[in-house]
């Protein structure tokens, strides 16, 4: 059995084991961030926002590994940050390799071509590349020419020695069309094993947020694109569900469902989602899954969440409706997204501009607050 197989079918049999347990919020996918110290600083970048003290500290193998034993989803994501800066992230790669879980170790691949000798191609190890578009369109997103040539020269080195490559690709405000598809054409040429593809979310604190775009503006851009591959005969590959590209293309009105993509990273388990960081930890995965109030986080349900149409909030709801909806998932696999008519409509907005729990839209917690709310270990 292939690797993409035989993830297809570990991912299939969790769900239905879990769906057999009556389990109604279940994760796919931990997002697992070991540190959140970057050699870049991207423009559309939250994840870095922090003081020198924070951006120091590193997570142990032994903390990963438990966190990963407490979550138990079938796939582990790894982002940052930049997880190559870790020293200690072959062994924790080695230990999540060594339960049986499939890894996508994201990285914007600066270090990569030096650390590949640090891992061992298996059919449980991806590396997810960073890679917004041509040449130029990368560099200006990660603010560093020469980055997407770097990242070319790591895709082709890693697949020479047997590893699983994906690209993983952030549109932002002035995304053309025309160029992200014939972007798509040169990625499927690199011969990598898909393309993750997801709007750039309006982190509070990214240097600029000129750079995002909003859900019509994204879905519009959607259908240009898929429109132009339907029109050229590509033949692009997702690393996604047919279903969250359809909901991409604005033909599904779907609500984020967080807990399937949980997040744990050197604070402890984050409310509610990877993208949200000022909203608490919690010390366990079960405290997490316990303690959040989830119906105060979605899609008109939270300001915060308003623009966003990321994989990571909504691709478990996707996966979730092929489950509901074969046949209709099966039509879309085969024929592709709907791209012309009305799109779905959107969710009714019911917090009134007001996130909950703060005094206003855009209160936000500092430094020390966030401190106090990190979970310590005794």
């Amino acid at each position: 059995m292939g690797a993409a197989l035989l993830q297809a079918y570990r991912v299939g049999r969790f769900i239905i084991e879990q769906k057999l347990k009556g389990n109604h919020r279940y994760p796919l996918v931990l997002m697992l961030e070991p540190l959140f110290q970057c050699n870049l600083a991207c423009a559309g970048c939250g994840k870095i926002d922090y003081p020198d003290d924070i951006l120091k500290q590193r997570m142990s193998v032994e903390d990963a590994l438990r966190a990963v034993d407490e979550c138990d989803a079938p796939v582990v994501s790894i982002p940052g940050g930049e997880p190559l800066i870790h020293k200690e992230l072959p062994q924790i790669v080695e230990g999540i390799i060594a339960r049986k879980k499939f890894v996508y170790l994201c990285t914007n691949a600066i270090l990569l071509k030096a650390r590949l000798g640090d891992y061992t191609p298996s059919p449980y190890l991806t590396f997810s590349i960073h890679l917004d578009g041509d040449r130029a369109t990368h560099d200006e997103s990660v603010c560093r020419d020469g980055i997407f040539d770097k990242a070319v020269e790591a895709i082709h080195e890693a697949r020479a020695r047997g590893f699983r490559v994906t690209i993983n690709t952030t549109l932002f405000n002035g995304a053309n069309a025309n160029q992200v598809a014939d972007f798509f054409d040169y990625a499927t040429g690199l011969g990598v094993e898909g393309i993750t593809v997801s709007p750039g979310y309006s982190y509070e604190h990214a240097p600029r947020q000129d750079v995002f775009m909003g859900r019509r503006q994204s879905k519009e851009l959607f259908r240009s694109i898929f429109s132009l591959g339907r029109k050229r005969g590509s033949r692009w590959r997702f690393n996604q569900s047919s279903m969250f590209l359809d909901f991409l293309a604005g033909n599904q009105s779907y609500q984020c469902t967080p807990w399937s993509n949980p997040t744990y990273n050197v604070f402890g388990w984050q409310k509610p989602c990877y993208l949200l960081v000022d909203d608490g930890y919690a010390r366990s995965y079960d405290e997490l899954m316990e303690t959040t109030r989830w119906d105060q986080y979605g899609t008109g349900r939270n300001p915060k969440c308003d623009n966003c149409m990321a994989h990571c909030g909504y691709e478990g709801t996707a996966v979730e409706d092929t489950f509901a909806h074969p046949l209709r998932a099966l039509s879309v696999f085969l024929f592709g997204p709907k791209l012309e008519g009305p799109l779905a409509p959107e969710l009714p907005v019911t917090h009134n501009g007001i996130v909950p729990g703060a005094l206003t839209r855009d209160a936000r917690v500092s430094v020390d607050d966030v401190r106090q709310t990190i979970p310590r270990r005794d």
